[in-house]
């Protein structure tokens, strides 16, 4: 599933390449970046790990005080009040909606619950489980209305899951940018956003999984300069029951794990938003819807490799180096 980054301490001894990692979104996060200023190295770390927790304390569905939390316990009793940038999220969650032809749901949350892939006991929901969990997704369902937002039924519940991490990628690239800072690799859970190339090189070199050998030799890698590379699989998380493996990755129209053939999506795109949303888009739809749903953004090249085959866009050898 994730592209594993090449050496980026590899640059020219004259540029100092630094490098920062903390824990937040569930997962680690590093920033990758050139800069002989002590001064503006320590507030690019100062600020990038402030903006990554005041979005986590916002719109984590596993802070029971976070903004989003308190929108779900309140389904189907009252309306949130919600500030423009929340409002505006949640707008965005609809775009996103339409655009991967509901393969993201934010309110996919009620069947998301149902597969705990984490638990020491994973079990397969029932059927009936199942479908009384879907009459609670829906987008369409979700209510906005300037400044506040309602969540109609009782057990509904929203999850930036599928995007959120992406777009704090692409936030913290801006940010780095803002500072001057304009030779970065932005990291956060293998979701990435080059600013600019590597110190002496063309671009900053990411490594491509083998998802039938995720500990072993890369697929190759891409070199990436203003751009940002994401991938979804499900080799990596999941249970196995009855001689079958269940991925993590959930349908939110059938409320099952996706069952495809499909093993591993690379998107590559102008955003780590945009990159993140295809990926797991394209992996829940297939290779051939996924394609055809890639080749409406002309700036997205995505690569899809199936239990037989490994299906790609036009453009994406384009970024393969090796």
């Amino acid at each position: 599933m994730p592209p594993s980054i090449q050496s980026p301490e590899s640059a020219t001894a004259r540029t100092r390449v630094r490098r920062h990692r903390w824990s937040a979104l569930g997962t680690v996060c590093e920033i990758h970046y050139a800069c002989e200023n002590d001064a503006l190295a320590a507030r690019f770390e100062r600020e990038a790990v402030a903006w990554v927790e005041a979005f986590e304390s916002r719109c984590s569905r596993f802070r029971p005080d976070s903004l989003l939390s308190r929108i779900n316990a309140a389904a189907g009793m009252a309306w949130i009040h919600i500030d423009p940038e929340m409002e505006q999220l949640l707008r965005f969650c609809g775009s996103l909606h339409q655009l991967t032809r509901g393969a993201l749901d934010p309110t996919a949350t009620p069947v998301l619950r149902l597969w705990d892939y984490k638990s020491p006991t994973p079990r397969i929901p029932s059927d009936t489980e199942i479908a009384s969990a879907l009459r609670l997704v829906g987008w369409q369902k979700v209510r906005i209305e300037p400044g506040r937002v309602l969540l109609p039924e009782p057990g509904m519940a929203l999850d930036f899951g599928g995007w959120g991490k992406e777009y704090a990628v692409d936030a913290v690239a801006a940010l780095a940018r803002s500072l001057g800072i304009d030779r970065a690799l932005i990291d956060f859970g293998h979701d990435l956003m080059a600013v600019g190339a590597a110190p002496g090189k063309p671009g900053w070199h990411i490594g491509l999984e083998n998802p039938a050998n995720p500990s072993g030799p890369c697929l190759g890698s891409l070199a990436a300069a203003d751009l940002a590379v994401a991938s979804s699989g499900d080799y990596l998380r999941g249970f196995t029951l009855g001689g079958r493996r269940y991925g993590h990755i959930i349908d939110p129209r059938t409320g099952r794990p996706v069952d495809n053939g499909c093993r591993q999506v690379t998107v590559v795109a102008p955003g780590c938003l945009l990159a993140g949303a295809l990926s797991t888009a394209l992996f829940i739809l297939g290779p051939e819807a996924g394609l055809a749903l890639a080749a409406e953004f002309p700036d997205a090249e995505a690569r899809i490799i199936t239990d037989t085959a490994l299906h790609q866009s036009r453009g994406f050898y384009r970024h393969v180096v090796s």
